[in-house]
């Protein structure tokens, strides 16, 4: 039996539609979301015999509790949209059960304002995102979410000396920017940028945040950047909203830079950044 906790939620978020005239709970758009895809199993899609005949489409209640591991109960109060807090294990389980696809079983965890316990390990980052960091003209580069340079073309790495240059050993873009004096010098205002960049980390963070490596990551800098351990005891949160960033490069001199980031859907959890012209 997969365990669960049958916790009291406290008062629901309320989704609402366009000239709907009582708002929607998310418990309800959660018991909507999992009744729709038990229907459109058939017993065959599970290994299940077909059995007698059946007066609603899809499997029922029972088997899908069956194939999860969980109360029947449970099922039908979920699809009732009573107020029931699974755990990740549990809604990881009847995901399973129903089959669902990469995007409903993220839509599944965001509805029960879970975290998925399969995104907690590293990422697999598709081919045809590691290639399109080099299919950009400017200074491109591709974040994990411990913001760990994964990939970079040549332009970031002609820019970016104290970090993505050939001499630079580190390559995670918060303990450059507070610990390599050419990166320092390299970047315009670097008390301002550096403080946002903390800030912008605690928000993209903030769902990893038990993962050791993210524990790891920010434990090191406390104990070995003052200036960082100021900023995160700051307790400021940014969002990532990008705009111009200025650079003073030894070698090519003033730069300026319009910053644009984006999140590729094939690879949750990173980050696309890129560095337009001005």
């Amino acid at each position: 039996m997969v365990e669960f906790a049958p916790d009291t939620v406290t008062q629901p978020d309320t989704l609402s539609d366009a000239g709907a005239a009582t708002p929607v709970t998310r418990e309800a758009v959660l018991g909507a979301f999992l009744r729709a895809h038990r229907e459109r199993l058939a017993p065959a899609d599970v290994g299940l015999p077909p059995g007698r005949r059946r007066r609603t489409p899809g499997l029922r209640r029972e088997e899908v509790a069956q194939l999860a591991g969980l109360s029947a109960t449970w099922v039908t109060w979920l699809e009732q949209g009573r107020p029931v807090a699974l755990s990740a294990r549990a809604l990881a389980s009847l995901a399973a059960a129903l089959r669902l696809s990469r995007a409903e079983r993220a839509y599944l965890f965001e509805l029960a304002g879970r975290r998925d316990p399969q995104q907690a390990g590293s990422e697999a980052v598709p081919p045809a995102v590691m290639a399109s960091v080099h299919g950009i003209a400017g200074p491109a580069y591709l974040l994990d979410r411990q913001w760990n340079a994964l990939t970079w073309n040549a332009a970031a790495a002609e820019l970016f000396i104290g970090w993505l240059d050939e001499e630079s050993q580190e390559r995670n873009l918060l303990r450059a920017m507070f610990l390599s004096t050419p990166l320092q010098a390299l970047v315009e205002d670097w008390p301002h940028r550096a403080g946002r960049l903390v800030a912008e980390f605690r928000a993209h963070s903030i769902r990893h945040a038990d993962d050791a490596p993210m524990r790891a990551l920010i434990e090191g800098l406390m104990a070995e950047s003052p200036a960082f351990r100021a900023a995160w005891l700051s307790q400021d949160v940014e969002d990532r909203e990008g705009g111009r960033r200025g650079f003073h490069h030894p070698a090519l001199g003033a730069l300026q830079f319009e910053q644009l980031t984006l999140w590729p859907a094939a690879a949750p959890g990173l980050m696309l950044v890129m560095l337009l012209p001005a």
